[in-house]
């Protein structure tokens, strides 16, 4: 992060999205020349300060991936409940809080039509330049909304004609049983502890992935690209 609280994202792709996204404040942009020539800029965008390779370990965390381009942006505004509920599926996260976790759900959120991710606001990942580059441009279309009490939240969505299904191995419900069609809130748990006890109470029903017994679990992005693509495929 800059030190005046802007974020710098890095990536071509990442860089590329935020670019083409009249929602993003654009401040700064570090490119090679190379790099600066794979890029559309608008009059509205600042002029590229051209630097080398080896200079991007001054601004951005040594095992960035950064392809040659790093861009000082302003955060984007947050989405609220009113935002969101014109949404069909819905992700919430109970405590996952990695950044390439979070960034890679949001990729699959992008791939299987689910439109905003719902996040306990004192257990959200910060929106870094980790969380851009895992996302791979779609941080730029999903809706992120943080709110202050996730389980109290889920009752509202309930209200709003949502069906609410956590994804929890313990329980016998495989999710292709499941009848998740409509508006669904998908609710992950991190990796460990799973879902919280008081976000396992706020839900319709309990789902699992019918994996092998040989396997213990899946890191949780893999777990919600396959529940998002069966939730999705009943949607069709």
């Amino acid at each position: 992060m800059s030190k005046n609280n802007n974020i710098l994202l890095y990536g071509l792709h990442a860089c590329r999205a935020a670019l083409n996204n009249p929602k993003r404040k654009i401040k700064r942009i570090f490119a090679t020349e190379r790099a600066a020539g794979e890029i559309q800029l608008s009059h509205k965008h600042p002029t590229p300060k051209i630097i080398p390779m080896r200079d991007f370990d001054k601004i951005l965390p040594k095992d960035a991936v950064h392809q040659g381009i790093a861009v000082e942006t302003e955060n984007l505004p947050e989405s609220g409940i009113k935002d969101i509920i014109d949404c069909t599926i819905i992700v919430a996260l109970d405590q996952v809080t990695d950044p390439h976790n979070v960034g890679a759900i949001m990729r699959s959120c992008i791939a299987f039509g689910a439109e905003a991710v719902l996040f306990a606001k004192d257990n959200a990942p910060s929106f870094s330049g980790a969380l851009a580059k895992s996302a791979s441009g779609t941080l730029e279309e999903i809706k992120c909304c943080k709110v202050t009490n996730l389980a109290r939240t889920l009752e509202q969505l309930k209200k709003e004609g949502y069906w609410i299904a956590g994804l929890d191995g313990n329980t016998d419900t495989d999710i292709d049983k499941a009848n998740l069609s409509g508006k669904t809130v998908l609710v992950m748990g991190s990796e460990g502890k799973g879902l919280r006890k008081i976000t396992r109470n706020a839900c319709d029903l309990l789902v699992r992935l019918p994996i092998s017994d040989k396997v213990e679990s899946l890191n949780v992005s893999n777990a919600a690209a396959i529940a998002l693509y069966e939730i999705s495929r009943k949607n069709r």
